[in-house]
């Protein structure tokens, strides 16, 4: 079995989701940037450490910022996507979606100097509501994907998706699909390795659980972060509910001492090359899409989800 994947998102703080409703993205360039310094002691973590990972980049960021995208790819870094401005996948049409993936596509690969074949959506906001999402990606030349968690979440998540890596046979061609690591733990599929609950959780519970992965389900982990979450420090989003701020800063100070431990403990790899090591099981298209609406749709599902735990 191939070592697990280490995988950051490529976000600044301000970013998230959580905070979409008080911060515009016309306002962004007004917010100062802490981004340099915490995704500089990430790349230096991963150096000391030896690891390669995979940088889901915003196409935002890759504008504004060529240099740092230029810096992960010479250390040997997959670069990847995670669109172009945060916009959650079921807000969007098929049509918008594609203009956003390819604009950001096209600016990451112009910093990176490299194809960028991997994509995770912002949020993991690849939901039964917006699986044609894949079929967008399939013909936009992206292999890979890591948008889909098995869990049921009040943003996001597929809860009876296939839990390990797989290949999907899309309309549009085969894509191989990375899902959001889950354990089965009392009947449930808990989350675990990155975001939120990666904060949440103690180390010990962490590291037992991804051990029981391997184990018992013979699967690698994927392992998240964001470089906001070893920033403490960084300012509080004006307007911003308690609760939307408690969700995003619970945790911040114990982040980067259980990256330390994680990356001494356990072996990683990039998303592309576990991927391409495994043996991938074919998962028909018919097992996510029968309840799904088709990518023809004019106009975003009126279902609207709201905030939960930052991930």
């Amino acid at each position: 079995m191939p070592p697990d994947v280490f995988s950051v998102d490529v976000e600044e703080y301000f970013q998230v989701s959580g905070f979409e409703k008080v911060l515009a993205r016309s306002d962004w360039d007004a917010v100062p940037s802490r981004l340099a310094g915490c995704l500089s002691r990430i790349l230096e973590l991963l150096a000391i450490h030896g690891v390669q990972a995979t940088f889901f980049i915003l196409g935002w960021i890759a504008e504004r910022r060529p240099r740092l995208v230029a810096e992960i790819a010479a250390a040997g870094h997959e670069i990847a996507c995670h669109g172009y401005d945060h916009r959650l996948i079921y807000h969007m049409t098929p049509r918008e979606f594609q203009e956003d993936v390819r604009r950001a596509k096209t600016v990451i690969e112009d910093a990176a100097g490299t194809a960028v074949v991997s994509y995770r959506a912002p949020s993991f906001s690849v939901t039964r509501d917006s699986l044609w999402a894949l079929e967008v990606l399939a013909d936009l030349g992206f292999r890979n994907d890591a948008g889909i968690f098995p869990i049921r979440h009040d943003r996001y998540g597929i809860p009876d998706a296939e839990p390990g890596p797989h290949r999907i046979v899309t309309p549009s061609g085969t894509i191989r699909e990375f899902p959001g690591t889950t354990v089965r733990w009392a009947g449930c599929n808990v989350p675990l390795g990155g975001g939120g609950y990666l904060r949440l959780f103690p180390w010990w519970l962490t590291r037992r659980l991804m051990r029981r992965v391997r184990s018992r389900h013979g699967r690698p982990c994927m392992v998240y972060v964001h470089p906001w979450e070893i920033d403490p420090d960084q300012p509080e989003v004006k307007g911003a509910s308690w609760l939307a701020r408690r969700r995003h800063r619970v945790g911040l100070r114990t982040t980067e001492g259980k990256l330390r431990r994680m990356l001494a403990g356990f072996s990683f790899t990039r998303l592309d090359r576990c991927l391409d090591a495994l043996p991938l099981p074919v998962v028909e298209w018919k097992r996510y899409s029968s309840r799904a609406p088709s990518r023809d749709s004019s106009r975003p599902p009126s279902r609207a989800k709201k905030g939960g735990a930052e991930t």
